[in-house]
């Protein structure tokens, strides 16, 4: 029976984010890392816990087999794909059963207990998001990943075959083997999500070729980006609700990570970010809101929050996901002509970027389990790698697979062969930006303590903006609350 304490899964994935308004509970995609800015989280590299309690995790269990394969994660996200799979193929769940641990993110809580029990053997299969994917695939945690090969699995030509989208594969895989240990069966390439009705009246059109001149689309560069800002800003339009919306642009298209050789280091691109986040507040170029803030979900709808003289915002800048997941559940209606229904459409963005996922892994002691191996592989692949009709993400972009919305993947020839429009977009095919979108996604940059950075980060970027701190200060405290808060100096 399951034993999932709900408090936990309400604050999984973006719960605590989409999930405190109108966006499916089943939200996917964005990670726990997106706290508010200055919000800052406890760092995830606390020494992990002797043992995992009751008050800390859930508990399900799948199938009927002999064969036990202990499954670990931070949502319900890939445990209901093992569900479904099973559904869908009766004779697996007669092979095996799947013992499953659930521990939400919050509070670092998962990747102590997850640490314990991969260090215990107690872990076959398990999950690891964006925020901390790369401790698990290239960090300290690497050394407990199998090799995909190691299961069986023919990765390098399943990845050729399925067009996996390649900021994935280089997430996953670990440098001192060269070997793929983790993918994910999503793709969050990022794009820019506009008002139609904005563009036609500001830009001469709505029409995606239309809108992607007008703002520097795929040029790797913010100059024609900023002067569509200033053309909106003369027809009284924001081009974004805050600095939170270009913010993952500039995080995840990095010419270098945060920290490198155990040094925080500021790349020239969040340096800049300092100005950028001050330009939109000094200009009116936004409407000063933070993200995940019912002054931004407000925005979706171009509807003022009470109280807030907010002006009907441009764009947003994300995956597929925040579409499905938030923007829907925010636009005011559910049809078109209601709200902002249909009102928008989706292009290329400026600067490449990716934001959120989901990647899994098997663990060596489940990899060397003969009677385990088999079962691992099957459903890993299935998940991972599989691009024929039958795969999970086949399921997941049609939006055919059980309370989900349509979704961009980790497969090119999934969203090649999918049905990818929305009435959100007014019938438009989302997979035509989002798969060069995942082209675009570059994941070098990620590290594994990016969760609390980022954090931290945005808070000083937050007061140099509204004037409270010069720059200089504002980096002084900056790099004195990552020594503080992770002990990693600058």
């Amino acid at each position: 029976m399951k034993k999932v304490i709900a408090s936990l899964l309400t604050v999984a994935m973006i719960a605590a984010m989409a999930g405190c308004n109108k966006a499916p509970a089943q939200s996917s995609g964005a990670t726990s890392s997106e706290a508010k800015p200055g919000e800052s989280k406890p760092a995830e590299t606390a020494a992990p816990a002797e043992t995992t309690t009751a008050e800390t995790t859930g508990k399900d269990t799948f199938g009927e087999g002999p064969v036990h394969i202990n499954l670990w994660s931070f949502t319900t996200e890939v445990p209901d794909m093992v569900k479904q799979y099973i559904s869908m193929n009766p004779d697996f769940g007669k092979k095996y059963t799947f013992d499953v641990t659930i521990v939400a993110t919050t509070n670092g809580n998962y990747q102590p207990v997850l640490d314990q029990a991969l260090k215990n053997g107690e872990v076959d299969m398990y999950a690891a998001e964006s925020a901390f994917v790369k401790k698990y695939t290239q960090g300290k945690g690497a050394e407990f990943a199998a090799a995909y090969k190691d299961l069986g699995i023919d990765v390098d030509k399943a990845i050729k075959d399925a067009q996996i989208a390649q900021y994935t594969v280089d997430i996953g895989t670990r440098p001192s083997d060269n070997a793929v240990v983790a993918l994910g069966y999503q793709a969050t390439g990022g794009a820019m999500i506009y008002r139609a009705s904005i563009a036609k009246e500001v830009f001469g059109g709505d029409d995606v070729a239309t809108v992607e001149k007008a703002v520097g689309a795929g040029s790797g560069s913010y100059d024609t980006f900023w002067k569509a800002a200033e053309k909106l800003a003369e027809k009284g339009y924001p081009i974004v609700s805050g600095d939170g919306d270009i913010w993952h642009m500039v995080e995840n298209a990095s010419s270098s990570a945060w920290v490198v050789d155990g040094k925080l280091n500021i790349a020239p691109e969040r340096q800049a970010f300092f100005d950028m986040s001050k330009t939109l507040y000094e200009k009116g170029w936004s409407n000063k809101t933070a993200d995940w803030t019912p002054a931004w979900y407000a925005d979706m709808k171009g509807a003022s929050q009470e109280g807030k003289d907010n002006k009907p915002a441009f764009c947003f800048f994300g995956p597929a996901w925040l579409i499905n997941y938030v923007m829907v559940g925010n636009a005011g209606g559910e049809k078109i002509g209601e709200g902002t229904f249909g009102d928008w459409r989706v292009c290329k963005s400026p600067v490449g970027f990716f934001w959120g996922g989901t990647w899994v892994l098997a663990s060596k002691a489940g990899a060397d389990n003969a009677d385990k191996k088999a079962g691992l592989a099957e459903i890993i692949n299935w998940i991972t790698l599989d691009a024929s009709d039958k795969g999970l993400q086949y399921m997941w972009a049609n939006g055919t697979f059980p309370g989900k919305s349509k979704d961009s993947v980790a497969s090119e020839k999934v969203m090649n062969s999918a049905d990818g429009k929305l009435d959100f977009l007014n019938g438009q095919n989302m997979f035509d930006a989002f798969i060069p979108a995942n082209k675009n996604a570059d994941g070098k940059c990620l590290t594994e303590y990016d969760e609390s950075i980022n954090s931290l980060f945005r808070e000083q970027v937050k007061q140099y903006a509204t004037g409270q701190k010069s720059i200089d200060d504002a980096v002084k405290q900056f790099k004195a609350d990552v020594s503080d808060k992770l002990h990693i100096d600058s």
